[in-house]
């Protein structure tokens, strides 16, 4: 039996052959809510997102130049098995799609790529892209990547720095859909017009890390979620940290938000949690969030768990449920596997969902 463990640290890994790898995760579920719209009824459903991680495939590869020097280069796609169709907004290489080169000082790639959000996220939230958490609660969460960008990171001994800087963050129009935001940018009459960049400081052991970073979107003519506008921002500062122990991982955060194109505009989302071994097979994990809006009534509890099932190395299932207590007018769902609304249940409502699934990866 082959140890399926989240109290390990996670990466992109694959089978390599001359300097090349590929990589195919593909899960599915059916989930439950209840709770759903002024006539609180139950919703099933085989959602998007699901109790792991998202399914994608890709390809990576790397090209020793000399000198210590190498060429890289990462596609890598998502998609829906429930549907069959892409993600992130209908893209073919949704998730990254980037070709640089790397060396002694780091690695600099041109592209569609992860902002350092996603990085500073990565270890100290425990849950990650589980279909109840902190998604939920900010949809840039799962959605942390920029077109047309240029980005650096550089590992130094304990340290990793990093920056993002993106001309046109989103080209891709998917209405009320975060995964495409309509900001194409790169705009000879307005400099700042769906401009993108962030920045990153890490510093990691082999038991612990602690992470921050800053993460800026500008507005545009027709961009979405209120940033219709070259003079508006959404920013957010993250605070991350988590600790390794024999058989448990504990995470904890905060994102400190500015959303110039919402009211209110300032909130603050915490987050705790913990993952468990109980034997070599099974692992158990939660976490509780918290979400507050400054000068409003607005604010929501979440709590969620999960329990996964390691048949072998590529393959698993998984239960997970969650619960959501919203106050004053939110009404946000315990699920991110809705879209538009769906399943949000009415102002300052309660939600409950479970989900069961299947992964596999190859």
């Amino acid at each position: 039996m082959t140890t399926y463990r989240m109290t390990s640290k996670r990466a992109w890994s694959g089978r390599c052959v001359a300097g090349f790898g590929h990589r195919l995760i593909t899960r599915a579920g059916v989930e439950y809510v209840n709770n759903v719209g002024t006539t609180k009824s139950g919703l099933v459903r085989m959602p998007n997102l699901t109790g792991t991680v998202p399914s994608r495939w890709g390809v990576r590869g790397k090209e020793d130049l000399g000198g210590g020097l190498h060429a890289v280069f990462t596609l890598e796609s998502g998609f829906a098995p429930d549907s069959s169709v892409s993600n992130q907004g209908g893209r073919l290489f949704g998730r990254q799609a980037n070709v640089g080169l790397s060396g002694p000082w780091g690695e600099v790639t041109f592209g569609r790529q992860n902002t350092m959000l996603f990085w500073a996220i990565l270890d100290s939230d425990i849950l990650g892209p589980n279909v109840y958490g902190g998604n939920a609660l900010d949809s840039y969460r799962p959605n942390a990547r920029a077109d047309n960008a240029i980005a650096y990171k550089g590992k130094f001994g304990g340290f990793t720095v990093g920056a993002t800087y993106s001309f046109g963050r989103d080209t891709v129009n998917a209405g009320t859909n975060p995964a495409g935001t309509n900001c194409a940018g790169e705009l000879a009459s307005d400099g700042r017009g769906c401009r993108e960049w962030s920045a990153l400081l890490m510093y990691e052991t082999g038991s612990w890390g602690i992470s921050t970073a800053y993460d800026s979107l500008r507005g545009g003519p027709g961009a979405a979620a209120g940033l219709s506008s070259s003079k508006l921002k959404d920013d957010r500062l993250l605070l991350g940290a988590y600790a390794l122990f024999d058989k448990t991982k504990v995470g904890i955060g905060a994102s400190f938000r500015n959303n110039e194109g919402g009211a209110p505009s300032h909130s603050q989302l915490y987050y705790a949690g913990a993952s468990y071994d109980i034997t070599p097979a099974f692992n158990l994990a939660g976490q509780v969030y918290y979400l507050h809006f400054n000068n409003s009534a607005n604010k929501a509890w979440l709590g969620a768990i999960r329990g996964t099932y390691a048949f072998s190395k590529r393959t698993s299932v998984y239960l997970t449920g969650g619960y959501i207590d919203n106050s004053g007018q939110s009404n946000l769902s315990v699920s991110a596997g809705g879209s538009g609304g769906t399943s949000n249940p009415a102002p300052g409502g309660n939600q409950f969902g479970v989900m069961a699934g299947v992964k596999h990866a190859f």
